[in-house]
């Protein structure tokens, strides 16, 4: 423990202002896609540190897309809004409303506020291309996204067979009023139909991508919430039968999601991802590796060659964070203790009180593959029991390409969004 300590005050780097960002944004180099990740979905820093560097990327690297762990739908709303393709939302704040599934603050929040009215400011004056796109990535919007399909084919009614066979995938999901509980406990005694209609939907719209391309993303905005719809109703269906199952459907489907995006954009673009550390860390260097399940860290440094990709970790010792008690629950801001006893934040915290960075490189990645625990907080979160089942296994050097440690953190400042709707 002395020796790894040690190493780990020999390889940390200052992080007091943007400035000591600049190592790691020259290690980054060329990457198409850089990962950043968060230790918890609540904390004001992990967002503001993104939002930080992502202006960097964008400004000094070209990257032109943020892909976030969120609804499509949702994340659109705020897309065209920066991007002028609607003129229904005068500010952010409206925009922002899109976000009302629970947990409503992982995105609407005064941090997204703030990066959003950067992004729509930097847009001004662009050409299309050169225009920054934010993006959801998740797979919870399956009625939504239905939906969505179904008013842009009514609106536009273009030729083909399309809105016929979006209606049919909503007859088929309608009898669940939007209860995705019920009919993943239905897919017990399940039948065929339901697969059967939203893999058509998909293999007709993207069969069929004259009709809908336009100057404001139609094309690909159809063809997403397409994919949401098939991928959701894959994920549901297993949820009730196995959790590796559901949740590498879900990462599967992000990573295809982030592939469409850019295939969408073209090979070249660059795109920031936001994710929790437990989607963009790579699996097989956790815990996780054992029970089966994969992340879209795994993913796409296995679909990517090694210099395509940077993932980018985050952690903290102590602070307060934006959680519920149970799903579904309104949210407080939770008071986060000390970190456990040789953990990695510990480990951080007895080196001093500084934040700091790490670049895992070919020269000091072998000191860093210690399995040591490594905590992750998610939208539901009891401190009293963290020591049971809030700390991954990990061994950092694999699991991540950098690592951003702030040693005190504080809760994120949701914005009210009303009655959320409750995904259970």
């Amino acid at each position: 423990m002395q020796s790894s300590f040690d190493t780990m005050k020999r390889y940390a780097l200052p992080f007091e202002s943007d400035d000591d960002l600049l190592p790691l944004l020259e290690a980054i180099g060329d990457a198409k896609i850089v990962c950043l990740g968060e230790a918890s979905h609540g904390t004001s820093e992990f967002y503001t540190v993104r939002a930080r560097l992502s202006k960097m990327l964008i400004e000094q690297k070209g990257f032109t897309s943020i892909a976030v762990e969120g609804d499509w739908p949702s994340a659109q709303k705020v897309n065209r809004y920066i991007k002028d393709y609607t003129t229904s939302d005068k500010i952010v704040g409206q925009a922002l409303q899109a976000f009302h599934r629970w947990p409503t603050w992982m995105w609407a929040n005064e941090e997204i506020s703030n990066l959003i009215n950067w992004l729509k400011k930097f847009n001004q004056n662009k050409t299309a291309i050169q225009k920054v796109g934010f993006y959801g990535i998740d797979l919870y919007s399956l009625w939504e996204s239905i939906d969505e399909i179904i008013r842009y084919l009514t609106d536009t009614n273009p030729a083909g067979a399309d809105l016929e066979l979006a209606k049919k995938a909503f007859s088929c999901f309608e009898p669940y009023n939007r209860y995705p509980e019920q009919y993943a406990i239905s897919t017990v005694h399940f039948s065929q139909d339901c697969i059967d209609e939203v893999s058509q939907l998909l293999a007709s719209i993207r069969s069929h991508p004259q009709y809908y391309k336009d100057t404001e993303e139609s094309d690909l905005n159809i063809k997403m919430n397409a994919l949401v719809a098939k991928n959701a109703e894959s994920y549901y269906r297993a949820m009730m039968q196995d959790n590796a199952a559901s949740w590498n459907i879900r990462d599967e489907h992000m990573v295809e999601a982030i592939n469409e995006i850019r295939a969408h954009h073209g090979l070249d673009t660059k795109m920031i991802v936001w994710e929790h550390n437990t989607h963009i860390g790579d699996a097989r260097a956790t815990a996780m590796k054992a029970e089966g399940m994969l992340n879209i860290g795994q993913i796409l440094r296995e679909q990517y060659h090694p210099d395509q990709i940077y993932t980018v970790g985050f952690g903290t010792h102590r602070g307060t964070v934006i959680a519920a008690e149970k799903w579904g629950l309104p949210h407080k801001i939770v008071n986060v203790p000390p970190a456990k006893q040789d953990s990695w934040e510990d480990l951080l915290h007895r080196m001093g009180s500084q934040d700091k960075l790490f670049l895992f490189t070919e020269e000091n990645r072998k000191y860093f593959q210690d399995w040591i625990g490594h905590r992750a907080i998610g939208v539901v979160y009891n401190p009293e029991f963290e020591m049971y089942g809030n700390y991954v296994p990990s061994q950092i050097g694999n699991r991540y390409d950098a690592f951003i440690y702030i040693d005190r953190t504080k809760a994120l400042q949701p914005i009210n969004v009303g009655a959320p709707i409750v995904n259970v």
